[in-house]
């Protein structure tokens, strides 16, 4: 006997994860096996700059019965301050993933500038190390924590920040961004919708009303960063913008804390209502 399906308003979804194809802990598929133990009927894959793990990730996802979403994290600037912009439910990918190749390469010069200067400081890590333990993922400020780690030159990646990596730090080198107009674009030309990641204290009617002005799809109203005011005052004014909400854990493999998988028991139908809005911008 075939067991009823479980209603949608008890299914729960996760729309920002992280995998080792960026800075995550876990590999594609170890992310959405993690997504079916904690119960999930749903997940995004929003990995910065690379959509590299989502064949893996649907393979498993397949197998398990865990419908996965291609998604992409972006860092741009809108109005001269940055701003996290999620591309879920992507459908078009190879365009987009000549655009993030080149933003991967940006990425590595980065992280060549870091160790440069973090060498001139006495901290003689190479690029060698920061390349083994991005593994062939996207490279972050992350990879060269743990290769700060590894070397014992730091105790942990918060001591690495504090010290050398955190903004305003001795090796502090900037990213590079879009403007938030070719971000969304972008996302909007691959299929999908455009969400405002984790805006916390930031999401407010004059941050987040332009950028709707240029496309925005949406905000994540549920993000562990998130006060309860904070997702109060987004979720007012995701619906007063006629705006689609979402969230998710922006899990990078934590075991405990307020950003494990699922925690933030983001309702299926916000999922639906996503979907509904990207097959709206493709059929316009």
């Amino acid at each position: 006997m075939t067991a009823p399906a479980t209603p949608a308003t008890l299914r729960f979804v996760d729309l920002h994860m992280h995998s080792t194809a960026s800075d995550g802990a876990l590999p594609p598929e170890g992310v959405v096996e993690a997504a079916s133990a904690a119960g999930l009927a749903a997940i995004a894959l929003t990995d910065h700059d690379t959509l590299g793990g989502i064949d893996s990730a649907r393979a498993a996802g397949a197998r398990l019965g865990v419908t996965v979403s291609a998604g992409v994290e972006l860092s741009a600037l809108h109005d001269g301050r940055e701003v996290h912009l999620l591309g879920l439910h992507l459908e078009t990918l190879d365009a987009l993933e000549v655009h993030l190749a080149a933003f991967r390469r940006t990425r590595h010069s980065r992280a060549e500038e870091m160790v440069a200067v973090l060498n001139t400081l006495g901290v003689p890590v190479t690029m060698e190390a920061v390349l083994a333990n991005a593994d062939g993922g996207a490279i972050g400020r992350p990879h060269v924590a743990r290769a700060l780690i590894d070397g014992k030159w730091v105790r942990d990646a918060r001591e690495a920040f504090d010290r050398y990596l955190g903004a305003g730090r001795p090796a502090f080198v900037d990213k590079h961004r879009l403007s938030a107009v070719d971000a969304i674009t972008m996302i909007h030309e691959a299929g999908g919708v455009a969400i405002f990641a984790h805006p916390g204290s930031d999401g407010r009617r004059e941050r987040i009303e332009p950028l709707a002005a240029i496309g925005l799809d949406g905000a994540e109203v549920k993000h562990p960063s998130h006060s309860a005011d904070d997702s109060a005052r987004i979720a007012a004014l995701v619906d007063f913008l006629k705006l689609v909400p979402s969230g998710g854990s922006d899990w990078h493999g934590q075991k405990h804390g307020t950003r494990v998988i699922g925690g933030m028991a983001v309702p299926y139908h916000w999922y639906e209502r996503q979907l509904e809005r990207a097959a709206a911008r493709r059929a316009a």
